[in-house]
């Protein structure tokens, strides 16, 4: 089995990006018309939702501008985007969906585009598959003479929806829709006795329903197989996708769009031992000399305009411990190119980006410890701020505008300048080989140390979660207009504190503080960020919450299986302990401590015929919990596990069913404290808490590489013509984006990674018939 697994593709997907706004939304004219529609977007995988706005306050065409971004645990069909109006006192009624197909993502993947919405119709929202065996057998029917007999199983189905959060009781007619004259409806017979010369005509159609007891049954989708698929193959099995009745088409009318940014990401991810020599030649990328000639800057060089092409390489190199050498030697490269100190890690880098990504994946819980609070106070008090006389409502007091932006600016930067003693440690080595370096650089200038680091945790960090705090989990959407002005001036105010040579007396007008105070509380915090002996983190007593939704659980130490053990509660984890409340913001009815928590592990759908099972296994009962969707359990097992992962005592085994009348249902075995017959999901104890894929990340470059492979070949060219010619060479526009320093170190380099490119390809090609879904 172990060797099974070595040999196998992980087919890892994520998807991300941003929801924008729409125009004119809902019918253009007749009854159904409403000026004042209260709207909101969600996301559907198939027709599981996973990701849902706020409430946008009656505007046909509102900006909702929410950002998302998930991993996608479960093959799919179909993403949907679905606008529905908020409802008052009766359920929320859908306007229009966007509905785009898997295959047809990669034609958007990256770019705004304007989607006209679509009407809802019950019928055309399908998911899932049925499996079909179809064949034709000789029959003597009565009067002697020989026919066809068509019989048709239904062997089984998979990927059927939830309905009311339940799985489905689904049930199947067959049919033979056909242009023949006899009559066609057999929806009551497995056997239908078939003509030669119909086989051309006929074709089976098979209806999926859900039975709904005393409710209406519920269409779940259609297939339809031609008949004369069996000329040739008198048995035929095979998988089908169920279709829209009808194929979906219906009357559109004009429902307004939706402008979407959606980019989807598919890894094949091939058995670690494929990537190592890729792997080796990035790690190697500090060493090189010069640094242009190395790996990874070379992929920086070639895929300049990608601007995520970074972030692999980040993660890469700090999963590792290398990412700091390889960020001082390329910010070395830059400085080299920099020819004014008050310029200095202004532009759009490999440098800066590296540090940009470093910063968001190192620095979020230092982000939740220094602004959240202050944030949250900012967004749910609503005082107006705007000092603008253009923008000023009528009634409004500039004065009393004014206090209130500059309380908040001095509580936000206040926060930042006494949170030093919660910044991570690997920030902490970066920031101070800034300072050095820089230093170096430009020896003349006494306020440069400060500048270099202020120009990324001021103005690319604190200032950049300020202005959207949703896109760094600090708010749960995106705010509304009037929050998100006042979030924008007090971002370009930080950016303007966090400018050294901005920090002057006249630029501080809006601020009633001195400036001596002012500047010393900037440099303190500066120099004590990028100290090298400093090495404190977030002290253990600061709790921060890092999850808290709607769940479904089940009673605790139950031992049948119903309905009734499912209650709705209210799941809260810290980085502390996990608990569960009656009802959002009350008395927790149970505590666990973070401490206690053994595993975490998802369970099988047949344990209490559910979906979106996971289970807590601490010192008492296990806690099982369904969530609200595929998404969400990942999520919950994620970050329940981040939290738990250094825990002493935690299980090497677990059941991934559960314990009723007697017996576990997995392996069958009588004892409740029997333990568990299959592994525990590895947990990595890197520092940082970060759980990078290094796999995956290789995979996205060598992706990278493979896309960009003409530019390879010609920065290979660039370096074959100066090393020859010893010069510039004439195709000078070709190259003139490249950093060639050293022509015959990068030509090695670059046969090296078209190299492993080759070989690398042909494992994939290789593979190609052994993938599987899911992380590992």
């Amino acid at each position: 089995m172990a060797e099974e697994e070595d040999t196998r593709i992980r087919i890892l997907q994520s998807l991300r990006g941003k929801i924008c706004e729409g125009k004119n939304l809902g019918p253009c004219s007749g009854p159904n018309r409403q000026r004042d529609l209260c709207t909101f977007c969600t996301i559907s995988l198939d027709q599981e939702e996973v990701f849902r706005t706020k409430v946008f306050d009656k505007s046909l065409s509102p900006f909702y501008g929410e950002d998302f971004y998930f991993e996608i645990p479960r093959p799919f069909q179909c993403l949907s985007f679905y606008v529905f109006a908020k409802g008052v006192f009766q359920r929320d009624l859908p306007v229009g969906k966007v509905s785009i197909r898997k295959e047809e993502l990669c034609k958007f993947s990256g770019k705004e585009h304007w989607f006209g919405l679509q009407p809802v119709d019950p019928n055309s929202e399908v998911q899932g598959k049925v499996h079909l065996e179809m064949r034709l057998n000789e029959l003597i029917i009565e009067n002697g003479s020989m026919c066809q007999q068509l019989l048709v199983r239904i062997i089984e189905c998979q990927g059927l929806p939830l309905i009311s959060g339940q799985n489905c009781d689904p049930y199947a007619t067959v049919s033979l829709p056909s242009s023949v004259t006899r009559p066609n409806s057999y929806t009551k017979k497995s056997n239908f006795p078939v003509e030669e010369e119909d086989i051309e005509k006929l074709e089976i159609k098979v209806d999926l329903w859900n039975n709904g007891n005393l409710a209406q049954d519920v269409f779940l989708g259609e297939t339809r197989v031609s008949v004369k698929i069996l000329r040739n193959d008198h048995i035929h099995r095979a998988w089908y996708l169920l279709q829209p009745k009808g194929n979906g088409k219906s009357k559109t009318d004009d429902l307004g769009s939706l402008r979407l940014n959606v980019t989807y990401i598919e890894d094949n991810v091939l058995p670690s031992a494929c990537y190592t020599p890729l792997r080796t030649l990035l790690l190697k990328s500090p060493d090189i000399k010069p640094i242009s000639a190395s790996a990874a800057h070379i992929l920086g060089d070639i895929c300049r305009e990608r601007y995520e092409a970074v972030l692999p390489v980040v993660r890469l190199l700090l999963h590792h411990s290398r990412l700091v050498p390889f960020v001082s030697a390329i910010t070395v490269l830059e400085l080299e190119n920099t020819q004014e100190a008050n310029t200095i890690f202004r532009g759009n880098s490999l440098a800066t980006r590296c540090i940009d990504d470093m910063m968001k994946i190192v620095g979020r819980s230092y982000l939740t410890v220094t602004l959240k609070p202050v944030l949250d106070e900012i967004c749910e008090s609503n005082k107006t701020c705007e000092i603008d006389p253009i923008k000023l409502k009528e009634g409004d007091n500039v004065e009393v505008n004014k206090e209130n932006l500059q309380g908040y600016v001095q509580k936000v930067f206040s926060s930042i300048t006494q949170s030093s003693s919660s910044c991570p440690p690997l920030m902490c080595d970066v920031f101070r080989s800034l300072r050095h370096m820089a230093s170096k650089r430009f020896p003349d200038d006494p306020h440069v140390q400060y500048s270099a680091v202020s120009s990324f945790v001021f103005l690319r960090f604190f200032a950049v979660a300020v202005l959207s705090p949703h896109t760094f989990q600090l708010r749960p959407h995106h705010p509304d207009l009037e929050v998100s002005r006042t979030l924008t001036l007090i971002s370009k105010t930080i950016q303007t504190l966090g400018s050294w040579g901005s920090l002057s007396k006249n630029k501080l007008v809006c601020m009633d503080v001195s400036y001596q105070p002012l500047q010393h509380a900037y440099q303190s915090s500066l120099v004590y960020i990028s100290q090298s002996t400093f090495k404190l983190t977030v002290p253990i007593s600061s709790q921060y919450l890092f999850c808290f939704r709607e769940i479904q659980k089940r009673a605790q130490g139950r031992k049948r299986i119903g309905k009734r053990n499912f209650k709705k509660r209210w799941l809260r984890v810290t980085n502390r302990e996990l608990s569960y409340h009656k009802h959002r913001g009350k008395e927790a009815l149970c505590i666990i401590p973070v401490k206690d928590i053994r595993a975490v592990e998802k369970l099988y759908e047949s344990a209490f015929n559910r979906k979106n099972m996971f289970q807590v296994l601490h010192s008492e009962k296990p806690l099982y919990v369904q969530a609200g969707n595929c998404v969400e359990a990942s999520e919950w097992v994620e970050v329940l596990s981040q939290v738990s992962r250094c825990n002493p005592d935690r299980l090497g085994t677990f059941h991934p069913s559960a314990y009723v009348a007697g017996a576990w249902l997995c392996c069958r075995s009588l004892s409740d404290s029997q333990p568990g017959c299959k592994p525990c999901t590895p947990t990595l104890l890197a520092n940082l808490q970060l759980d990078i894929d290094c796999d995956r990340e290789t995979e996205r470059i060598f992706s990278l590489l493979t896309s960009s492979y003409s530019k390879l070949q010609k920065m290979e060219d660039a370096c074959a013509s100066i090393a020859v010619y010893q010069g510039p060479p004439r195709e000078q526009d070709d190259y003139s984006l490249f950093t060639i320093q050293d022509p015959k170190e990068t030509f090695h380099t670059v046969r090296q990674i078209t190299h492993i490119l080759e070989e690398l390809q042909r494992e994939h090609d290789t593979r190609s018939g052994t993938a599987q879904y899911g992380s590992q």
